[in-house]
């Protein structure tokens, strides 16, 4: 059988039509990254116990940094956070509120392309990835879910969340069965009130 974890370059065997593609508006990312939210989500307590210093941590569809800043000063000096996505005006407005917390050297920025998330040099390379509200944005769960796997280490946990207004609980479903085919196990169900949440871990293939 034909290893299901494949190399970011050659995701197009896995791309499928059945969802459409639904990016983020890149003027929504102002709203997202708005201290407001932190009066309902606080990314410090949402990923506490996830995050250490001198971890790589993937943050695909990072917006313009409402978790990216936290989760830099998390993994601190020795460590990075790598921040990808497709939208360039996303990626110009997460660089310019990443230096004003003076965490550039703590950040890697890259610009996604429609048939990769541009990872390939990152095999095994990554310790944690939040997938925060962006799986049901991508070309398909299958395609999100090989390149995450590729990049992650054995051991690797993923936190997935995803807004019920915008996923339902069918979508989600398979989103976890693509997790699972890829090498990922359900370690904590974390669904709240307006979102499904679950902590996956990277445990084969």
């Amino acid at each position: 059988m034909q290893d299901s974890v494949r190399s970011p370059d050659r995701p197009d065997s896995l791309r499928t039509d059945d969802q459409p593609q639904e990016l983020c508006p890149w003027w929504v990312g102002y709203l997202l990254a708005s201290p407001i939210r932190k009066l309902f989500e606080r990314p410090d307590k949402m990923l506490a116990g996830l995050i250490r210093p001198g971890m790589v941590v993937l943050e695909p569809g990072p917006g313009m940094g409402f978790f990216t800043i936290e989760m830099a000063r998390m993994v601190g000096s020795s460590g990075m956070v790598i921040a990808v996505d497709i939208q360039p005006k996303m990626l110009e407005g997460l660089r310019r509120r990443v230096a004003r917390a003076g965490l550039l050297d703590s950040v890697e920025i890259r610009q996604a392309r429609p048939e990769s998330l541009g990872l390939s040099d990152l095999k095994a390379a990554v310790d944690f990835t939040l997938a925060a509200a962006m799986v049901h944005e991508m070309p398909s769960a299958d395609w999100f879910f090989s390149q995450a796997a590729y990049v992650s280490k054995t051991g690797a946990r993923l936190l997935l969340i995803e807004p019920k207004g915008h996923v339902t609980d069918a979508r989600f479903q398979n989103e976890l069965r693509a997790a699972r085919d890829t090498g990922f196990t359900v370690v904590e169900p974390r669904g709240g009130r307006r979102s499904y949440s679950v902590l996956l871990e990277k445990t084969g293939r």
